[in-house]
């Protein structure tokens, strides 16, 4: 994690959140709107959120808003014409790289859910910015080039997931970033989702609408999918190797299901170093966006006289096999996190339509990954081409299911 300038009162820092209808978008437009005198928004972007964008755009007036295609597009100019905003409106993947990468941009917001954010995450690292990355997929898909990426631009990757941040915050740290000499291991604490201690017969039913509910969190429907079958775990083990430079077997994944404690790292002297809140994405976000200073965020100070308990559990990768999964494919390496990404994707897009059951999710996964050729991530072609050939393959897998 390389160096960039943090926000100045004397200078406000101009915003660009990809994905700004998303919880992150709106968390991070939250967080923003306590400090005016500190940030000013750049650039707003969804995909076919128009309404909500445009609100967005009355509320912040952008310079720029980015939606996915050409009849969003002119929707949104529409409504905007309509309020006289003078908003320079953009359609598609190329808007967002360039908005990503534009000289009017100070920090960079990666709140785009899976793959498709992928681009313009590289396309933010490569340009120097502050990079607040929530884009989880991104790391996992070529975490070896978005680093070195960062590192030759000397822009500084600030993670927003809320566990992430949190061993960020655990780690000594400097100007330029996290030290982790010293570590024995991290905790990357889990808080089981919804299906915790549901039975194996229980999971062979479960339906849509109850792996949308997650006990403790407010996320989209993908993710929250994923927190469901504990990829999004998975996900994470494989983001925080790259992050910190850590292996699979430095990585621990604990249950803590009350989601106060969002992380730890243990070390040699056998300090265990935790970060604690209450479990509201605007903590992380405010940290990453002023670090290494700290500024308000909205979120209510946790009250230990109100704290029950805490409580912890190993993950069961028996029920729960997509996090082994991920624990397999970052020991692989290659392009087969990549791969592995993929097929989620694909298949959480099926049980979100009714096409796979619950736990068919890890069978389309699993088979994915036998299924192909895992190669060395050497360039982002090569990435691409392995993401593109396993949605294929998953795909057809998911017809099969049918």
């Amino acid at each position: 994690m390389s160096s960039a300038q943090g926000s100045s009162k004397d200078n406000p820092q101009r915003i660009s959140i990809l994905g700004s209808t998303g919880s992150i978008g709106k968390s991070t437009l939250d967080v923003v709107s306590r400090h005016p005198e500190r940030y000013k928004v750049q650039a707003l972007s969804a995909h076919t959120r128009v309404d909500e964008l445009f609100e967005q755009c009355v509320r912040f007036n952008p310079a720029v808003a980015v939606v996915g295609s050409e009849e969003a597009a002119q929707r949104l100019q529409d409504l905007c014409g309509a309020q006289n905003l003078s908003i320079q409106i953009e359609h598609g993947a190329k808007a967002l790289e360039q908005v990503a990468e534009s000289i009017n941009t100070d920090v960079v917001v990666a709140a785009i859910v899976g793959s498709a954010g992928l681009l313009s995450t590289l396309a933010a690292a490569s340009a120097g910015k502050r990079l607040l990355l929530a884009n989880k997929e991104s790391l996992v898909m070529s975490g070896e080039l978005l680093m070195n990426a960062a590192k030759s631009s000397g822009a500084l990757i600030m993670p927003v997931d809320s566990e992430h941040n949190a061993i960020f915050q655990s780690l000594p740290s400097t100007a330029s970033g996290v030290n982790t000499e010293g570590i024995v291991k991290i905790l990357l604490t889990a808080s089981g989702g919804p299906f915790r201690q549901f039975t194996p017969e229980q999971l062979r039913v479960v339906t849509v609408q109850q792996a949308l509910k997650h006990p403790n969190w407010v996320m989209g429907p993908k993710i929250s999918i994923d927190s469901a079958t504990l990829m999004n775990k998975g996900l994470e083990v494989i983001e925080a190797c790259q992050l910190f430079d850590m292996s699979p077997d430095g990585i621990e994944v604990v249950v803590h299901p009350e989601s106060i404690i969002h992380s730890m790292v243990s070390y040699k002297d056998g300090s265990v170093i935790a970060q604690m809140g209450r479990p509201d994405m605007r903590t992380p976000i405010a940290h990453a966006l002023a670090w290494p200073e700290r500024i308000e965020s909205g979120v209510e100070p946790l009250d230990f006289l109100k704290v029950s308990g805490l409580h912890f559990e190993a993950p069961d990768m028996q029920r729960f096999p997509l996090l082994r999964l991920a624990f397999e494919a970052q020991r692989e390496g290659g392009t087969a996190p990549t791969v592995l990404n993929a097929a989620n994707e694909v298949a959480v897009d099926a049980f979100l339509t009714g096409d796979v059951a619950f736990l068919q999710l890890a069978e389309v996964v699993e088979q994915t990954l036998s299924r192909s050729k895992i190669s060395p991530t050497s360039d982002l072609s090569t990435i691409i081409s392995a993401d593109e050939h396993a949605r294929v393959i998953a795909r057809e897998l998911v017809q099969s299911f049918l």
